[in-house]
């Protein structure tokens, strides 16, 4: 009789001894600060030959620039400490002391400010003032675990108010790429200040939940219950933050400022169904553009010039 009730109870507590192992080491996978770019995480591009060679040449052409273009900004780094005491690192570009516009412009997963560059050459081009961050857990900025948004929210309106202190009449643009663009959406929920005239978001998603169960069914081949579910509990207790409430969906609900969405149309890592599940639930003013044969974050590459002048028309309505 103990032993019919022992083993079912010593079953009972391997697999949950198994299950929040795999939930720790998940959490260790996904959002412990990384050394480089964790490029293990996205399934190989789908994108066509052709396209990809457009988007090489389009690089090309614009890292040329890119050099030059850097050789004539007055750039200077800058810190502030978040609301858990973290030192955050950005590089503020000086393009016009006389304009009133600024762009934050914000990196993906494991990326770092300086991939941000090119997107920042073409807000200078509309002379924009531009602050790049390094996220929390990236490049120079503190932390130990990646904030997928969520904590970086409140770094970003820290970011926003410094410029702000800095110029009362800022007219200040968001824009975030992949992890960036959940940040920016994100942010778009929190109480924000009437500066804050625009956001772009290019192939941001929906929620941490959404993008982890899209990675554990990619990399590890298991279904979400209940190893995704234990990885959330862990994460709230090693993090601060459990995936569920990171609801990049549900800020975008509670938004007032205007957001041009952005993907690319054969994304399959940040699967291009979510954008549309985003602009579906913006109640501002909202622009869509999905960039035909464009994989993930390669929207701006494959045509910048249609890719900005789209940008620029959209937030144009909204900034001085």
């Amino acid at each position: 009789m103990k032993k019919r009730i022992i083993i079912p109870v010593v079953i009972v507590v391997l697999l949950l001894f198994i299950d929040i192992a795999a939930g720790n080491y998940l959490v260790t996978f996904a959002i412990a600060r990384k050394d480089g770019v964790n490029s293990k995480v996205a399934p190989e591009a789908i994108t066509k030959t052709d396209e990809e060679l457009i988007i090489e040449e389009n690089v090309e052409e614009m890292s040329a620039e890119l050099e030059e273009w850097l050789t004539t900004v007055d750039v200077t780094e800058t810190n502030i400490t978040s609301d858990d005491g973290l030192n955050l690192v950005a590089d503020y570009f000086n393009v016009n002391a006389n304009s009133h516009k600024y762009a934050i412009i914000v990196h993906g997963y494991t990326g770092q400010r300086i991939h941000m560059r090119a997107y920042g050459m073409y807000y200078a081009k509309q002379d924009y003032n531009i602050l790049m961050p390094d996220l929390r857990s990236h490049g120079e900025s503190d932390g130990d675990y990646i904030g997928m948004g969520w904590l970086d929210k409140a770094d970003i309106v820290k970011w926003i108010d410094t410029l702000i202190e800095k110029d009362p009449e800022a007219e200040i643009v968001l824009h975030g790429v992949s992890m960036g663009g959940a940040t920016v959406l994100m942010t778009s929920g929190e109480d924000l200040p009437d500066n804050v005239k625009a956001i772009v978001d290019d192939c941001g998603y929906t929620s941490v939940w959404d993008i982890f169960a899209d990675e554990v069914a990619y990399l590890f081949h298991i279904p979400t219950f209940p190893i995704l579910n234990t990885a959330s509990i862990i994460s709230s207790i090693r993090a601060g933050y459990n995936f569920t409430d990171a609801s990049a969906i549900e800020q975008v609900k509670n938004t007032n400022v205007p957001i041009f969405f952005s993907h690319g149309s054969l994304d399959n890592f940040v699967h291009t169904d979510m954008v549309y599940e985003l602009y579906n639930a913006c109640p501002t003013d909202k622009e869509i553009y999905v960039v035909e044969g464009a994989g993930h974050g390669q929207a701006m590459y494959l045509d910048p010039e249609t890719y900005f002048g789209k940008v620029f028309a959209f937030i144009g309505n909204y900034v001085d």
